[in-house]
């Protein structure tokens, strides 16, 4: 009986302590830091077929659909972003994330991207993007969902507008400009 008294105490006592112990604590050093809005304009380059394609089919449209709009294609994308409109400009980050048709009436975009920056301060920081691009509208609006690195607990939107397009191709220069606050 002493046994099974000492375990039930030793039981009660493991669990005492588990309990008391905080899963989430306030930090209130993030609250003294001020928070920044940053701007920053720079294009994205999608260049499809050919030795530098950035923009890979992982999955064709569905054939019994509107064709028009690529409805249910996805691809997954590594574009360059630039200071400029040319290619040759100067490359401040990448754009890697996946983008998916989405409507059967309209071209249409779901858009994932991670924006990762090579450029002075924001070296090796991201900025994550997430939104509904109808790439026929002369302004898109996606929303910054977060970041990392300079970028952590960053909220913003982005809007974007087509620069150019070659309906031969399929590829396109795209203006982004970014608006994220940050801490």
């Amino acid at each position: 009986m002493t046994s099974q008294f000492l375990i039930t105490l030793l039981l009660l006592s493991a669990y005492t302590l588990t309990s008391a112990a905080k899963f989430g604590r306030e930090l209130k050093d993030l609250k003294k830091k001020k928070e920044h809005l940053t701007h920053f304009k720079f294009y994205w380059h999608e260049v499809l077929g050919g030795n530098n394609d950035n923009a890979a089919q992982i999955i064709p449209s569905i054939p019994k659909y509107n064709t028009t709009t690529s409805f249910g294609g996805l691809r997954v994308i590594d574009t360059p972003l630039t200071l400029g409109p040319k290619l040759s400009s100067k490359l401040v980050g990448r754009a890697e994330g996946l983008y998916a048709a989405t409507s059967q009436t309209q071209i249409e975009l779901l858009m994932i991207q991670t924006f990762n920056f090579f450029e002075g301060k924001y070296n090796g920081s991201a900025i994550n993007v997430l939104g509904r691009n109808v790439v026929l509208n002369k302004t898109r609006e996606l929303s910054v969902v977060g970041g990392s690195g300079v970028f952590r607990f960053a909220k913003g939107y982005v809007e974007l507008s087509t620069y150019s397009f070659d309906p031969k191709s399929g590829s396109s220069i795209v203006e982004y400009n970014l608006y994220v606050l940050h801490y």
